[in-house]
């Protein structure tokens, strides 16, 4: 067995604290080993302001970063560093003790912490007819270059994000779009679909983005992102994700509902007439999961919703629980699991959560969830 010699480095006073272990996943170590092995480039970075409790992001992951305790100190040694390589004290074979760590910092997948990026960028709401306003040096923008900085989110979870809230890029600006002109813009594009007999899975982006702007004075980088965002353009052609335009087009229904509650047929009715006879058989309740929940109207047998998104709830579970309590005692599974999706990173999360706050019982209508006595984060 080979012997070293073991010395303190001269700088291990200045080093002091200088090194940290990080406990890596078993995805995270594949990752290492196969860009290793593989010569490919590894991007890792941390990212967090200091009020903030710092994230680990991939190219396409988050994850957290906790501080656990060792039982035993782990000594970081080194060969000869080259601020001790001219001291004749060490042999050729000499191991250099550089720090001590009684700490590692323990790594598990996380949400991508989105929920302050709508909070930046309230202000620059796009809408129809707007002036061109770049040259205007009193408005404050946030960039895509800046939320990649800040933003506590992987490279494909911000973007997948910025998909999800609906916020364009325009001239490297994020600016999130008004509501009401998105579902405009989708109800010109399915007339525009049926008017020019374009296929709506293989469609020319070119023939609807130009007849937008001829006709509706719709700028192409705002129709074209539109699409991308309802989806997939792939050499000059869009295939629409039906599901998801008409899922919006539900929502921009319901967003009206919010305290006065719409009985579900007129729901169905206002919604099929709006997709139009192509699109119509897509029109489905489930699609609008998460957005909404089911009350009772006095002296009615209808079936009531009333708009309640998952969105403008607390991101912290304690908070979302309680809110979610506030508004219905019990819950089916079914019912409140669409409430959980943004806060959980899988169904194994999201039932310790479940577990952690609330309590399963079992009546006439099968198991509920009801709320426990108190909330600690």
């Amino acid at each position: 067995m080979p012997e070293y010699d073991l010395c303190f480095s001269s700088a291990s006073t200045i080093e002091t604290g200088s090194y940290k272990l990080v406990e890596l996943t078993p995805d995270l170590a594949k990752l290492i080993e196969d860009g290793i092995n593989n010569d490919l480039a590894i991007n890792l970075t941390i990212k967090g302001n200091p009020q903030e409790d710092a994230v680990l992001c991939t190219k396409d992951k988050t994850y957290s970063m906790r501080s656990v305790n060792l039982s035993n100190t782990v000594v970081v040694a080194t060969a000869v560093p080259d601020i001790d390589a001219c001291n004749n004290d060490f042999s050729n074979d000499a191991v250099v003790i550089r720090d001590q760590v009684k700490e590692i910092i323990e790594l598990a997948p996380a949400v991508p912490k989105l929920h302050k990026l709508m909070s930046l960028i309230r202000e620059r709401v796009y809408d129809e007819g707007q002036e061109d306003d770049d040259d205007d040096p009193s408005i404050v923008r946030f960039t895509l270059d800046t939320a990649r900085r800040e933003i506590q989110a992987s490279e494909v979870e911000l973007e997948r994000g910025l998909k999800d809230r609906r916020i364009l890029v325009l001239n490297n600006e994020l600016r999130p779009i008004a509501v009401s002109y998105l579902i405009h813009l989708l109800e010109l594009i399915l007339a525009v679909l049926v008017a020019a007999s374009e296929q709506h899975a293989s469609a020319s982006v070119e023939s609807i983005t130009s007849q937008l702007e001829e006709d509706h004075e719709v700028p192409r980088v705002v129709s074209t992102q539109v699409m991308g965002w309802f989806g997939d353009i792939v050499d000059g052609k869009w295939k629409m994700d039906v599901d998801s335009v008409v899922k919006e087009i539900g929502l921009g229904i319901l967003r009206n509902h919010r305290h006065d509650p719409i009985e579900k047929g007129l729901l169905m009715t206002k919604w099929k007439s709006l997709v139009g006879d192509t699109f119509e058989s897509s029109v489905s309740l489930p699609l609008l999961a998460g957005n909404y929940i089911e009350v009772e109207t006095l002296g009615s047998t209808n079936t009531t919703l009333k708009y309640f998104p998952a969105s403008s709830l607390p991101i912290d579970p304690a908070g979302r629980f309680a809110e979610l309590f506030a508004m219905r005692s019990k819950w089916k599974g079914e019912e409140i699991s669409p409430f959980l999706a943004d806060i959980a990173v899988n169904n194994k999360e999201r039932d310790k959560l479940l577990l952690k706050y609330c309590r399963a019982v079992t009546d006439s209508h099968g198991i509920r969830y009801t709320a426990r006595a108190q909330y600690n984060g």
